[in-house]
């Protein structure tokens, strides 16, 4: 077998690009490192008097009273608040936007494509037009088709139906987040399923398998990894909402935005600053407050990318090891 003698000034050139690449690849993962610490400990910095007055109980205490000389502060209704909204957002958009994917991997190119185009458009719309179309549109509908005969058939016997139905509540926020997110969600999650190999979906056909048998048995175990990648997106989304839950959530303070009812206000992290954040005073706990509750509102957005990130790698290696084996 002959050897391919490379000319000297051409392999040299290539030696230099590489390294110029790997230089490049480096400096770029360590300006994210760099910049998530500054961010860290500006957040830190900012909020240490708070966690220097109220230590850990800051994060479980309900009260939020901002009034000079009676000031007490705490985190747990507001966590809550992000929390419920977003599950309940991703209960309700995530099924839908891997619906949307599967119908419009599988239409044909003349549907497929202008519905695919659509679909990533709606990503683009600002938060803001989401919230103001809930807010005056949304919210009007809903309560009036929606939540006031739930709570006239079950607001007795069904907490969760409990309160009056006003429209500016966790329900009707997690509505409008879960919107928000199907269209990346179903974006990401379209491609993944359009990367399956035809022959995958040929095979299942050949043995008899209906459209939904095909989805089951070829496309979600080869898909299922991008998928769950698709849904943290959203979820990574839906926790940071601001803009359009601050319109839409009703705004309630300190323990009363715990609560066990979908038809009753809450309030989530995003919001509480954006509601207080310009009126607070630098000259009391109100503003580090705010920036304590920002702080855990960041490690809480890490601590769900890191959990998902570790799910897919198990998921990963659960699946090379099948196929090796």
């Amino acid at each position: 077998m002959e050897r391919i003698n490379l000319n000297p000034e051409k392999h040299g050139k290539r030696q230099i690009s590489d390294k110029i690449f790997k230089i490049g690849a480096t400096v770029a993962g360590v300006y994210v490192l760099v910049m998530i610490a500054l961010l860290v400990f500006q957040l830190v910095s900012e909020s240490y008097p708070i966690w220097e007055e109220d230590g850990l109980s800051f994060i479980t205490s309900t009260d939020w009273n901002a009034v000079e000389g009676r000031e007490s502060f705490g985190a747990l209704p507001y966590i809550f608040g992000t929390l419920v909204t977003a599950s309940l957002a991703m209960l309700i958009g995530v099924p839908l936007s891997i619906g949307i994917a599967m119908f419009i991997s599988d239409a044909p190119a003349k549907i497929g494509g202008p519905l695919g185009f659509i679909v990533e458009l709606l990503a683009a719309v600002p938060s803001v037009i989401y919230g103001l179309w809930g807010l005056f549109v949304f919210r009007i509908y809903f309560k009036d088709w929606v939540e006031e005969p739930l709570h006239n058939l079950f607001g007795d016997s069904i907490f969760l139906f409990s309160g009056t139905p006003f429209g500016l509540d966790i329900i009707t926020a997690s509505i409008i987040l879960a919107i928000m997110i199907i269209p990346t969600v179903s974006a990401v999650s379209r491609e993944v399923m359009k990367a399956v190999p035809q022959q995958q979906r040929e095979a299942a056909y050949m043995l008899g398998a209906t459209k939904w048998e095909m989805f089951k048995l070829a496309v979600f175990p080869y898909s299922k990894t991008g998928l769950i990648g698709a849904s943290i997106l959203g979820l990574g989304r839906a926790v940071g909402e601001t803009m359009a839950v601050t319109m839409l959530i009703g705004n309630a303070t300190g323990i009363s935005a715990i609560t066990s009812s979908l038809f009753k206000p809450s309030q989530t992290m995003s919001s509480i600053i954006a509601n207080e954040f310009v009126e607070a005073s630098p000259a009391s706990l109100h503003l580090p407050a705010l920036i304590g509750v920002a702080l855990i509102l960041l490690l809480i957005a890490i601590a769900i990318n890191v959990v998902a990130h570790l799910l897919v790698t198990r998921m990963m290696k659960v699946k090379e090891g099948a196929i090796n084996n």
